[in-house]
């Protein structure tokens, strides 16, 4: 069965994705594109983007992405690493991920998905994570 965007989006709906506006634009073999509206709902006290906002954008992206590159056989992947440095920060405007498969082997992948504002294309942390592939 082939996955379609509407299928990704119904997937996170009613979970962390949904909950924190996650939106798919795209996805492709290797590759998984989503965005997020920054608002005040995801700021942390200090006022500023919470990091914990932007490591779900991006790890929502990659795991959307372990998802449609499972090697034959596999049942499902789980995260066993994950990295994010900061650069920058936002209060305003939408964020951009695009996800991309590193390395995509039999038991593990490995996921890059840097992190930008939307509007000036300026970075603001680049994400990676490895996926163990289940069977």
């Amino acid at each position: 069965m082939e996955v379609t965007l509407d299928m990704l989006r119904a997937a996170g709906e009613r979970h962390l994705p949904g909950l924190l506006g996650v939106e798919i634009t795209r996805a492709a073999a290797g590759l998984v594109v989503g965005e997020l509206e920054v608002h005040a709902g995801l700021f942390a006290p200090n006022g500023f983007l919470h990091a914990a906002a932007v490591v779900g954008l991006a790890d929502t992206a990659c795991g959307y992405g372990a998802m449609l590159n499972l090697p034959a056989g596999a049942t499902g992947f789980t995260t066993v690493e994950l990295k994010s440095n900061f650069v920058g920060t936002a209060r305003d405007g939408r964020l951009r991920v695009e996800a991309r498969l590193a390395h995509g082997g039999r038991t593990t992948q490995l996921w890059q998905a840097p992190v930008a504002r939307l509007a000036d294309g300026k970075l603001m942390a680049h994400f990676s994570c490895t996926q163990l592939v289940l069977y």
